[in-house]
């Protein structure tokens, strides 16, 4: 009850502490989290349906993968293959879209993308993402220096993919000058994928061979995404921690007065050490607490902005959430209580007219 009085004493300085803990949090968590979001869409996407990944060997992203289609075929008559699908992935200007994903399949994987109008697509024909469908209109559209007619539009739980346009592996070949950028390989038991790795991998020394969750987890792109929103957030998040430190050590220090009147009374350093404690605990975990519902609200509108054609997502990790927690409330603390500690620690008198001066 002291903590709450004090925190309603002094308005102004409360909700300066209040902001600044609240967009600081916000930064970190707005950061990691879209970061995150583009990692587990991308990963997400190559999953899907696939245990195995066969990608040219010695390329850095799958964009400039070419592996030769007619594997697949091959492939197919392993024991333990349940299905396997290739894709090309590439992005170009669409309509009067800057930049959009491509994405060229075999025709057995088409049905992976859940119409919401029209047919799937024919040779020389595309369908298109949700989000990509809003901003376009006609029945054709230019894809890079290509025309295409457009048969239908589709929904997906990828954001890449919503704002991408799906059309025949025969078209996006002839668009991109490749063969298929991976094949992706389903085995009919999860026992016998490692085993089937190397199988693949003999069939052609020009392509690498790996699970999708060993590809995901090496990643050179991922690895890049992870590291740097990792030292951006956390340069942020130090930045606005030193300067919450930074202003509850000034606001303690004003009070230096309040906290001598209370010595001169008769109140212990225990008693003042404590309502400071209860004081930077409620302030803390209230700023959190809205910094994490604000964050929440916005990572939930952005797929939903079409401008964004599904591209920007995000996804706050329980793991991230609790870190940032913990973080908050420690330099929260330490800016509050070591300056309370020593002003305490000095004389009443000697508090009162430093105070006054």
């Amino acid at each position: 009850m002291i903590a709450l009085k004090a925190l309603s004493k002094n308005p102004f300085k409360s909700f300066l502490i209040f902001s600044s803990i609240t967009i600081s949090v916000m930064a970190i968590f707005l950061i990691s989290s879209i970061s995150q979001g583009i990692i587990g869409m991308y990963s997400k996407m190559i999953k899907t349906d696939g245990d195995i990944i066969v990608t040219q060997k010695g390329i850095a992203d799958t964009f400039f993968s070419n592996v030769d289609i007619s594997l697949m075929d091959t492939i197919n008559t392993l024991e333990h293959v349940k299905s396997s699908y290739a894709m090309i992935v590439g992005a170009s200007p669409i309509g009067h879209i800057p930049i959009a994903g491509i994405y060229g399949v075999s025709k057995n994987h088409l049905s992976h993308y859940k119409l919401s109008k029209g047919r799937y697509p024919k040779p020389g024909e595309v369908i298109l993402g949700k989000a990509l469908a809003k901003q376009l209109r006609g029945r054709s559209v230019k894809v890079g220096s290509k025309r295409f007619r457009i048969s239908g539009s589709f929904t997906s739980d990828i954001g890449f993919e919503q704002g991408g346009v799906v059309m025949n592996i025969s078209d996006a070949g002839k668009l991109f000058s490749r063969s298929a950028s991976y094949i992706l390989v389903s085995s009919s038991d999860p026992r016998y994928t490692d085993a089937l790795v190397e199988k693949i991998s003999l069939l052609n020394d020009d392509v690498k061979v790996k699970t999708t969750s060993s590809f995901i987890k090496e990643y050179n792109q991922f690895k890049i995404i992870s590291t740097s929103s990792f030292v951006i957030s956390t340069l942020a998040f130090i930045m606005g921690l030193m300067g919450i430190a930074s202003i509850m050590s000034l606001i303690v220090n004003s009070r230096k007065e309040e906290f001598g009147i209370m010595r001169a009374l008769g109140k212990s350093r225990l008693f003042i050490i404590k309502n400071l404690f209860l004081e930077t605990l409620i302030i803390s975990f209230s700023a959190y607490l809205v910094a994490l519902l604000i964050s929440l609200s916005i990572l939930s509108m952005l797929p939903h902005i079409d401008t964004l054609q599904g591209y920007v997502n995000g996804s706050l990790s329980v793991i991230t959430a609790s870190y940032v927690l913990l973080a908050t409330v420690l330099m929260s603390l330490v800016g509050a209580l070591i300056p309370a500690w020593l002003a305490a620690k000095t004389d009443p008198v000697l508090l009162i007219n430093q105070a006054s001066s």
